[in-house]
């Protein structure tokens, strides 16, 4: 495939933190990435070209199918208490792939949500369903809509698979990106 210019511009302090804070791993390959809807005004201020993001190799980048040059995929480990009991946690279906460092110079995380399993998974096959990622989508815009700070959607990629959950679903990768 070849690669066009899409404006990523990634740093990755966190994996320059110990290991302990997180753990390298890549993203699942889907069988047939295909954008479902990307959000225009959110890729110019992160400083990307929303039209090659739109493209196949925007799809197979935003479905976790290739990582873009600069990019380190981690999933990132936390500790809370659950069920009573202090316990290591993390995130058990999302992977950050770097940092975006926008025109302004600001950080933003940019996550695949939905792509796979990482050690953080206990027992999940660490996908997601198009539906509630269209949800998270869209209320996640509405809500800095209404001047509420949140994670923000860049996009949401179909996969080609079906996912099991009660019934059988599209499986899908949501974009997140929130302020670093």
């Amino acid at each position: 495939m070849e690669e066009i210019n899409i404006g990523w511009n990634f740093d990755n302090s966190y994996a320059r933190l110990p290991n302990v804070f997180f753990s390298r791993v890549n993203p699942e390959i889907v069988p047939s990435p295909e954008i479902a809807v990307t959000n225009h005004d959110l890729a110019i201020s992160l400083g990307l070209n929303p039209y090659n993001l739109q493209s196949k190799e925007g799809a197979y980048i935003l479905s976790g199918n290739k990582t873009p040059k600069g990019a380190l995929p981690i999933a990132q480990a936390y500790a809370g208490h659950q069920f009573g009991h202090f316990t290591m946690l993390g995130d058990g279906r999302a992977v950050l792939i770097g940092e975006q460092i926008t025109p302004k110079g600001e950080r933003f995380d940019i996550q695949l949500k939905g792509s796979g399993k990482t050690p953080y998974s206990r027992g999940g096959d660490g996908k997601a369903a198009l539906g509630p990622m269209l949800r998270e989508y869209i209320i996640s815009e509405a809500m800095h809509a209404l001047g509420i700070p949140t994670t923000r959607s860049l996009a949401v990629v179909t996969t080609g698979e079906t996912i099991i959950r009660q019934t059988k679903q599209m499986g899908a990768v949501l974009t997140r990106v929130a302020s670093s």
